[in-house]
């Protein structure tokens, strides 16, 4: 199974990078053993001293394909939930910085934690759906797919000129501002349309 992450897709996080609005969606892969699966605590590794979360609604694909038109592209996902993608931020400067790829500051293992998906059916407009983070009982993150700079049907369409789709495939469709760090002892809980998804602890 692959997973499959878009970087820099709402506005508000672009801004807050100093980033320019992408042109096309910014894709990356991590790595299976980068699941963290159950609530299961999230490891702080020793190679980065600046590790942030990042709250994103993630895709789960249903069905194989490939070069799939957006207009199709319900067709092929039947759950969602809230995920982190963890980032090394320090790595993610430095490598660049140097002009080198920066994909070890996000793919490393337990860089994914997702939570308990919920069918896709339940949602009646996928271009309206709130999600938000909560570390230590306090709001960090709120986002809303209304703010996408690149829908989901977008993304599907995009990715799967170069990919094809397999079922269990996972999509992170990116983050809203308010990223920030984590330290061990933290409790970050996720909400999908209120619904809490996602509780795990910081070690």
């Amino acid at each position: 199974m692959k997973i499959i992450c878009v970087g820099l897709n709402y506005r508000n996080h672009a801004a807050e990078m100093g980033r320019p609005l992408p042109p096309e969606p910014m894709i990356f892969l991590k790595p299976d053993s980068a699941l963290l699966k159950k609530n299961k605590p999230f490891f702080i590794p020793d190679f980065s001293t600046n590790m942030q979360y990042e709250a994103e609604i993630v895709l789960r694909i249903s069905k194989l394909g490939k070069g799939i038109a957006a207009r199709y592209a319900k067709r092929y996902y039947d759950a969602l939930t809230v995920g982190i993608d963890f980032t090394a931020r320090d790595l993610q400067h430095r490598f660049s910085q140097a002009g080198h790829p920066w994909e070890l500051s996000k793919t490393f293992d337990g860089s994914a934690p997702i939570g308990s998906f919920v069918p896709a059916d339940l949602f009646a407009n996928h271009s309206d759906i709130s999600f938000s983070l909560e570390v230590n009982g306090e709001t960090r993150q709120v986002g809303n797919t209304s703010d996408l700079i690149f829908s989901f049907a977008d993304i599907i369409e995009y990715v799967s000129r170069f990919y094809t789709l397999k079922t269990g495939d996972l999509i992170f469709t990116g983050t809203p501002s308010g990223v920030g760090p984590v330290k061990r002892g933290d409790n970050l809980v996720a909400r999908l349309a209120g619904e809490t998804v996602l509780d795990f602890y910081v070690r």
